[in-house]
C-alpha cells in the first residue's frame, strides 16, 4: 500500500460494505441478477451514483477493439464485477483485470455472493496500459 492509502479507497470501501449487508440480508443461493439488483438498491440508498450494464470501449495498442459490458461502474471510477455460486472461478479475477486491461478505469471490485461472501480488488493503473488519450 502506497502512503497515499488504497486507490479510491473510500468509495471502494462504502461498497464493500454495502456488499456485506446485502449478502447478510438476502444470503447465498440466488441468481447473479437478484444480487445486481440488490447492490444497485443499496448503491443508489447510500447516495452513490452507479450505472449498470455499462458498455465499456476495449482497446489494443490505442485502438478500439470491442466492446464489453460492465456489471455496473459506481462513482465512474469503480467497475463492479458480480458473481454467484458454488465457488468463486480463477477465470473470474482474469476476467475482470482484462476488463481493467482494455479500458481507463483502474479499480475493479469482484463481489462473490456465495456460501461465504468474498470479494478482491484489483488494480491496474493506467500508466501500465497502451490506451488512446482520451
Amino acid at each position: 500500500m502506497s502512503k497515499r492509502g488504497l486507490l479510491h479507497g473510500e468509495i471502494s470501501n462504502r461498497i464493500i460494505g454495502l456488499f456485506f449487508q446485502v449478502y447478510n440480508e438476502l444470503g447465498p443461493g440466488f441468481l447473479e441478477a437478484v444480487y445486481a439488483n440488490a447492490m444497485f438498491v443499496a448503491l443508489t440508498d447510500a447516495g452513490l451514483r452507479v450505472e449498470r450494464e455499462v458498455p465499456i470501449a476495449v482497446y489494443f495498442r490505442g485502438r478500439r477493439v470491442g466492446i464489453f459490458r460492465a456489471d455496473a461502474v459506481v462513482e465512474s471510477v469503480v467497475l463492479l464485477e458480480y458473481k454467484a455460486g458454488e465457488r468463486l472461478d480463477p477465470s473470474c479475477e482474469t476476467q475482470a483485470l482484462n476488463y481493467l486491461q482494455g479500458c481507463y478505469l483502474e479499480l475493479a471490485l469482484l463481489l462473490h455472493f456465495g456460501p461465504r461472501p468474498v470479494f478482491k480488488r484489483l488494480v491496474m493503473t493506467n500508466d501500465r496500459k497502451l490506451l488512446p488519450d482520451p
